[in-house]
């Protein structure tokens, strides 16, 4: 699998660390990593934690434009639809399901 090209590793960490800002200020922020075709989300807590939220393909798989994202649970990832029930949506629409499945935060959903 192809790693993505710098310009998409920067966007991709603009976008979703603009979102944490605007919808997640509990955050102290997000972290993303890159391995192979994949993005991987962490965010990082106040105290110093950090929660492993999401993997995000970034190759030619989803539609342009779209991510489907993959929720952190156990040492692993499980594919997940977004709560609109699409397994396709922006990295934002992933981040929130994330953040709010992890940080308890239903609100995300509506």
């Amino acid at each position: 699998m192809a790693t993505p090209p710098a310009s998409t590793k920067t966007s991709l960490q603009q976008r979703l660390t603009t979102r944490a800002r605007q919808r997640w200020p509990q955050l102290d922020g997000i972290d993303v990593r890159f391995r192979g075709a994949f993005a991987y989300v962490t965010a990082r807590l106040p105290d110093g934690e950090r929660m492993a939220l999401m993997r995000l393909p970034t190759g030619d798989q989803p539609p342009a434009g779209a991510s489907r994202s993959n929720l952190a649970s156990k040492d692993g990832y499980q594919d997940s639809a977004l709560p609109t029930g699409h397994i396709a949506g922006t990295p934002e629409d992933a981040l929130d399901t994330s953040c709010g499945l992890y940080l308890g935060d239903p609100t995300a959903w509506v």
